[in-house]
């Protein structure tokens, strides 16, 4: 009999802590979910940004016999522009280029009906995705119209200033839910936690009735919620990128990823994910060790 009830005693606990680790293990894959998004949404807003340029032209009247100074000078100003605090990379754009484009967009194959040269040399800048900020877009495009050789600078700031605060506020949205997906996270793993103490407070409780030291109740519970913690933690994130990985293969897109933010939020689920199961079985098992024998009965 006694035999019995020991094993079905062992069951419980491994069927109380499967229950928990997989608990863990799924919170945890969904909150690494929302800091993939979150990291791949900040690096193609990034992209986005770049790819809103701004268009730097030469002076289109020059005399012929003044080519090669020309040349020189827009070489040297080219240079000048791509030092710029605010450029992220700079295009350099011939006159004979800008002439082949100007063909290419109305569709024209022969050069016959305009001049080569008609239209001026230019560079076409893109900015860092911090500057297309409506604050400091002027300042930007101001550094470059100063630049010496450039007589004017082209862009389409209200298109710009939309498209910032369109990506901004997705940004935004996409924080929040992260926060609240972490919320969450504390309250669900906590709750596991707790029912899985609840289950143990009459022990805790004789424990500490035959002269066992709080610190002493505690070590073996916060020891068990160290290893639960671990477990789940690398069993969500190896759901984690193994769903990732066949998401990514099946839609034949790579997504933009920074290797050192994949770190930050892998260390940050792993120990995350401890630091919660830990804290959680502390307040738990705190809660029981200073309550009455008769709230035993009522908790």
């Amino acid at each position: 009999m006694a035999k019995t009830v020991e094993d079905f005693n062992k069951r419980r606990l491994r069927s109380s802590n499967i229950t928990v680790v997989i608990s863990i293990a799924l919170v945890l894959f969904l909150l690494g979910l929302m800091g993939l998004i979150l990291i791949n949404a900040q690096k193609y807003s990034d992209y986005i940004k770049e790819q809103l340029v701004v268009n730097a032209y030469f002076d289109e009247n020059y005399d012929v016999k003044d080519s090669v100074k020309i040349a020189k000078l827009e070489e040297e100003t080219f240079k000048k522009i791509q030092t710029l605090t605010p450029v992220k990379r700079a295009t350099y754009i011939s006159r004979e280029m800008a002439a082949e484009e100007a063909r290419k967009s109305m569709g024209i194959e022969s050069s016959a009906l305009f001049e080569e040269n008609i239209f001026p040399s230019s560079v076409e800048v893109a900015l860092k995705p911090e500057y297309v900020d409506p604050a400091k877009i002027d300042e930007a495009i101001k550094q470059i119209k100063s630049t010496k050789g450039i007589t004017d600078v082209k862009n389409n700031s209200t298109l710009m200033v939309e498209v910032y605060n369109n990506l901004n506020n997705i940004l935004k949205w996409i924080l929040g839910f992260s926060v609240l997906f972490l919320i969450l996270a504390v309250v669900l793993i906590n709750n596991s936690i707790r029912l899985k103490i609840f289950s143990k407070r009459f022990i805790i409780k004789t424990m500490q009735l035959v002269g066992a030291k709080r610190r002493f109740i505690l070590k073996p519970f916060i020891k068990e919620a160290i290893i639960l913690g671990v477990i789940g933690a690398v069993l969500g994130l190896a759901v984690l990128f193994g769903a990732w990985y066949y998401f990514i293969t099946q839609i034949g897109t790579p997504f933009a990823q920074d290797n050192n933010q994949l770190i930050i939020l892998v260390v940050c689920i792993f120990f995350g994910g401890i630091l919660i199961t830990v804290l959680s079985t502390i307040f738990a098992t705190w809660r029981f060790l200073r309550s009455n024998v008769d709230d035993l009965y009522y908790s």
